[in-house]
């Protein structure tokens, strides 16, 4: 209710959110909100999303169970170390290929959210259609000392 001209969420990883967005959005009475499936392609665990054999459930889901969301594509964020071969935007790139061949949408319809400030040149080659460059533009967060 606070952010009316919110046009999507990035960070969709559960059916629980999904819901509850679905949920919140209907309550509003605002025009459905674009989501984007956040995908752990990097195994870390300090990662949220979901795992690169669920994104498929989870993509079918907010499709076909969530009518206030729309379902816009896939997200994720990668390993801090680009120096070799980046997995993670190969793994996105064949989520994305496996929803698509699911839902019946075309690749093209489906937005793959991956590359930062460090990575994002690469991702753009890889075939990235959103990158997230806040530290270029703004600077590298400040975040406080834990006590």
């Amino acid at each position: 209710a606070g952010v009316p001209s919110l046009d999507m969420v990035e960070s969709v990883d559960d059916e629980k959110i999904a819901n509850r967005l679905d949920r919140v959005v209907a309550d509003l009475g605002r025009r459905p909100l674009k989501v984007l499936v956040q995908v752990n392609t990097s195994g870390e665990e300090s990662k949220f999303g979901v795992d690169p054999s669920g994104c498929v459930g989870l993509a079918k889901h907010v499709k076909l169970s969530c009518p206030n969301l729309v379902f816009s594509g896939l997200m994720t964020i990668g390993m801090l170390d680009y120096s070799s071969t980046p997995e993670n935007f190969k793994a996105l790139t064949s989520c994305r290929k496996e929803v698509c061949d699911e839902l019946g949408i075309p690749e093209e319809q489906c937005e793959l959210s991956m590359g930062m400030s460090a990575d994002f040149e690469q991702a753009i080659e890889m075939g990235s259609t959103n990158v997230r460059v806040g530290s270029t533009i703004f600077g590298a967060r400040e975040y406080p000392k834990k006590n």
